[in-house]
């Protein structure tokens, strides 16, 4: 087993060439979305804004820096849970906050059949989460499902206060096995992309062939139709 990671607050406040939190794009987002006072305030109208305004997209896993990167997910308009994370993260330290890239490997049962046979898995490895310090502690959310992917799936939307962690609920509003988390691997002032890619490439040997010819919402809905 890996030590698991604790990262170290004065380190998760400035920009790194992946949570660009100074690029102009990330800063005209946040102008638009930041609401509130204080520091939890702050936080709180970013996760919603990162959670509903940028969509969910399994498919579109590309792991550059650039691809990965907070402004890269603006300009796409959509992520997936790892770059969501990070938008999430370089927002909160443009105003200041300490935020860092959590990880953790989990199975995840909401899939559509072209992921389920790429992966050839349901463990989704490196499951990426955002851990905000606040009140002096780290609190996880996690923004990835927008709600209106949520709504199709009949899962409960995460929703986030600043003080209690926001994971992802065991199952969903019918019962079904939604998200089981299997082990975690902490929390990052970085993204540690070559970790990243190592287990990817190990586990996900077909993950490439998921762009070609698939578009994510469309099979999301036959997948729920």
């Amino acid at each position: 087993m890996e030590d698991f990671a604790t990262a170290k607050v004065e380190d998760c406040l400035g920009p790194t060439e992946i949570i660009d939190s100074n690029n102009s794009i990330v800063t005209k987002f946040l102008e638009e979305n930041l609401a509130g006072e204080t520091s939890i305030e702050h936080a709180i109208s970013l996760y919603y804004a990162v959670r509903d305004k940028v969509r969910y997209d399994a498919y579109d896993i590309d792991l550059s820096p650039e691809g990965l990167s907070a402004s890269r997910a603006l300009e796409l308009n959509h992520g997936w849970c790892v770059s969501k994370a990070v938008l999430l993260a370089a927002l909160c330290r443009a105003c200041d906050i300490p935020a860092a890239l959590g990880y953790a490997d989990v199975k995840n049962h909401l899939s559509t059949e072209r992921l389920r046979e790429t992966m050839g898995t349901d463990v989704f490895y490196w499951h990426g989460y955002t851990a905000i310090w606040l009140n002096d502690t780290w609190v996880k959310a996690t923004p990835a499902f927008n709600i209106g992917l949520c709504e199709k799936f009949r899962i409960k939307p995460l929703e986030f206060d600043g003080a209690e962690d926001s994971i992802y609920h065991p199952f969903d509003l019918d019962g079904r096995k939604h998200m089981d988390y299997l082990s975690y691997k902490g929390e990052f002032s970085d993204v540690p992309l070559e970790r990243i890619r190592a287990d990817f490439s190990k586990f996900y040997p077909k993950l490439s062939m998921l762009k070609q010819g698939g578009d994510f919402d469309s099979e999301v809905d036959i997948e729920v139709s």
